[in-house]
């Protein structure tokens, strides 16, 4: 693979400007495709399977839904001091405004609160309904408007008016706060490569892979269901991973200026060594992000595909698109200045002006020690963490969704958000009835239950619906616990009652999924590690290295899940991070947290172990391997986790609590597993292995194919070809 890309780094080069153009055609020919096909991004979240699905869709053929998935909105209304909604000026008001939002064309109905019967017993606070003839995603801005332009005349007047609803709140995706990430990443860029314009280079590479790969994600919305959440979690990887791929190989390319090699074949060497690994590093966190699908969750399946396609797309750009850029730019991109330009003048000290170096070689013990018992500390949360899905509760209160559900809950109680329904089915013979009422009155008398609502029948007779009205919220555990007893019941109740019961709903959906991937966490951690053992084997021939680099991976894996959960559930820190409300971490985010940092952990252990090989391979020295390692590629490593904490940073400025969480935890797993478990464990635990860290049994290394990341057979040919051009000229 070294050789095929060190010939592809040369052609692109020489070919920089079809390579440009043709590039740029291809991005622009993707955004008319997807322009012209539309964005249809999906927000199914079920999954097949679960018991209360299987609920869902029984009910859904006894009571079918003649408004199907249309968009509703909620205006919750509470009156001024000394006023109720049930006064004729109140009355007049309200009537008088709900007539303008069925004004509306894209309403198709309004219900008051008079006739949905919302009133609380005081008086003071009800809301009506207002349904949209189109899905929830599809109402326009222009309709939101109008009802938002309702609410702030009713403020006006004294009133409490607030919007709830996917009618109105729809989740945002991205934020202008994310390029604050973008901004910073530059900075760090400039820095580390010594210039404004070279800094500038692996963003711009990076926006046109992840411009490529957004488009493809969008066409293949009109084909796939893709949720539009997927697009914060793509875009966080592209442009991540895309800015440090770019800046690996333009990093080795000025280490090979430095040593005297020509433009060109500089580019070719950056491209076969730096591209080898860039390569072997992307297809680690494209299987890790595939490896979603194991989980059997199709919208974790669908986000696993849209970040590997950027992925792609990232790595595509860096090994095409950063060597025609490079020729192009020519003399604009110089070796680092306190490089020698000789190439026979190599450093013969790793560990002169290696500070970092020199402390952890020289004290390994101390900073292994130091670095396990700090992530350990900070993974004590992790086994109390619970996990459940976002809701309204958790946005700001400057925003009229979360006033309204503020509001909702302290009038009809936290358990408002969350009713479970029941399906019950009878033989519809006469005892069904009585049957019935049996049921109903046994689940009043369970715990947790603040109202059973009486039983609609639907028109075979033969089943019905209940809906229970919990006191907790959706995600409290009394909650999940009384979705639990009522099947536990279930079996009892049909043999007593001849009514076999069912719990379904969007609560109990939801619960289900939650223990759904809980109870698939552990598979995709073993599949997780065990692909890493094996992957790091074929790359380092070595056995104790994998080993290290898998053990160092739980550990940052740890520490970044009970960080999440001190933020986000414990409530610390919630101010300095922008979050609004102790809250489960959210069902998908541990999943998403192991297969994103597996991939990125691998980047920072292939960047920095092979330079420690190549360098071991050729010296025999461990020690020194160690400290050519960081010398060579510590600074480029440690520019690399900066950039992706400022990237993912940018996204926990985002507004919507879901981004806001996944950039938390992304960015927090990189700093971890980036700074303490490459920088400082990994080095000395190298140290203390010493020469033993690289044995792999002969016969081993001669079934395994040998994948050369390092480019080592690259290195030779460009010596050999060297060698022929010094005889030839002598």
């Amino acid at each position: 693979m070294a050789k095929l890309l060190y010939r592809l780094g040369y052609w692109s080069a020489k070919n920089r400007l079809k390579v440009l153009i043709g590039s740029l055609m291809l991005v622009v020919a993707a955004a008319i495709v997807a322009l012209s096909m539309g964005i249809h991004f999906g927000e199914e979240t079920s999954i097949p399977g679960l018991a209360s699905q299987k609920t869902l869709e029984v009910m859904n053929k006894e009571f079918p839904n003649p408004q199907g998935n249309l968009g509703t909105t909620q205006l919750v209304l509470k009156a001024p001091d000394n006023e109720t909604l049930s006064s004729e000026a109140s009355k007049e008001l309200i009537a008088g405004k709900l007539k303008e939002a069925a004004a509306d064309p894209e309403v198709a109905s309004v219900v008051s609160p008079y006739d949905n019967h919302s009133l609380n017993a005081e008086g003071t606070v009800g809301y009506a309904t207002i349904t949209y003839n189109v899905p929830g995603d599809d109402v326009t801005e222009e309709s939101k408007d109008s009802v938002l332009e309702i609410a702030d005349s009713l403020r006006d007047t004294g009133w409490q008016a607030e919007l709830i609803g996917n009618g109105y709140v729809k989740m945002a995706t991205s934020s202008p706060a994310e390029g604050l990430g973008v901004l910073l990443a530059l900075v760090i860029l400039a820095v580390a490569l010594g210039s404004i314009l070279t800094g500038v280079l692996p963003v711009l590479t990076a926006g046109l892979g992840l411009g490529f790969g957004i488009m493809l994600i969008i066409i293949g919305t009109s084909i796939l269901d893709i949720p539009s959440f997927a697009l914060s979690l793509a875009g966080m990887l592209g442009l991540a991973v895309g800015i440090d791929y770019a800046l690996f190989i333009i990093a080795r390319y000025r280490q090979q200026l430095g040593e005297g090699y020509e433009r060109r074949e500089a580019i070719a060497i950056a491209n076969g060594t730096a591209g080898s690994a860039v390569v072997f590093a992307g297809v680690t966190v494209i299987i890790a992000l595939l490896g979603f699908s194991f989980v059997g969750v199709p919208f974790l399946t669908a986000m696993g595909a849209a970040g590997a396609l950027c992925v792609l797309t990232a790595i595509l750009t860096s090994i095409f698109v950063v060597p025609a850029v490079l020729d192009l730019l020519g003399g604009r991109i110089k070796a680092p200045a306190k490089r020698s330009r000789n190439r026979g003048s190599k450093q013969k000290n790793a560990g002169s002006g290696n500070l970092w170096g020199r402390f952890v070689t020289g004290q390994p013990l101390i900073a292994v020690v130091a670095g396990v018992a700090l992530l350990a500390t900070i993974a004590l949360p992790f086994f109390h963490m619970e996990t459940g899905l976002g809701n309204d509760g958790q946005k700001s209160p400057d925003t009229t969704e979360r006033r309204a559900y503020d509001l909702l809950s302290e009038t009809y109680g936290a358990g408002y958000h969350g009713p479970l329904v029941i399906l019950a089915e009878t033989d519809g013979g006469e005892e069904a009835a009585a049957n019935l009422n049996k049921v109903m009155e046994e689940v009043k008398t369970y715990p947790n239950v603040v109202a059973v609502n009486p039983a609609v029948t639907g028109p075979s007779g033969k089943v019905s619906l209940i809906t229970v009205m919990p006191a907790t919220g959706p995600n409290d555990s009394e909650t999940i616990d009384l979705v639990h007893l009522i099947r536990d019941k279930a079996p009892a109740i049909e043999q007593q009652d001849h009514v076999k019961i069912g719990v379904t709903g969007s609560t109990t959906v939801n619960i289900d999924i939650t223990q759904k991937l809980n109870q698939a966490l552990p598979k995709f951690c073993l599949i997780i590690v065990g692909l890493a053992f094996v992957l790091l084997m074929l790359v380092f021939r070595s056995i104790l290295v994998p080993v290290k680099a898998v053990l160092g991976f739980i550990l940052s894996l740890g520490a970044t899940l009970g960080f999440v959960t001190f933020v986000v559930q414990d409530g610390y820190f919630q101010k300095l991070f922008g979050f609004y409300a102790e809250a489960p971490v959210f069902n998908f985010l541990p999943i998403i947290v192991v297969g994103v940092l597996f991939g990125l952990a691998m980047d920072y252990e292939v960047f920095l172990v092979s330079r420690m090989r190549e360098a071991f391979k050729k010296s025999g020295d461990a020690k020194q391997s160690v400290l050519a390692g960081i010398h060579h590629s510590g600074g480029v490593v440690t520019a690399a986790g900066l950039i992706m904490v400022a990237v993912f940073t940018g996204f926990i400025l985002a507004e919507e609590p879901m981004v806001k969480v996944m950039g938390l935890a992304l960015a927090f797993g990189v700093l971890f597993d980036a700074f303490i478990v490459r920088m400082l464990i990994v080095p000395g635990v190298m140290t203390l292995l010493g020469k033993s860290a690289w044995y792999f049994p002969k016969w081993l290394d001669r079934l395994l194919p040998n994948l050369d990341v390092e480019g080592e057979e690259v290195m030779k040919e460009v010596e050999l070809k060297h060698s022929q051009k010094v005889s030839r000229s002598a």
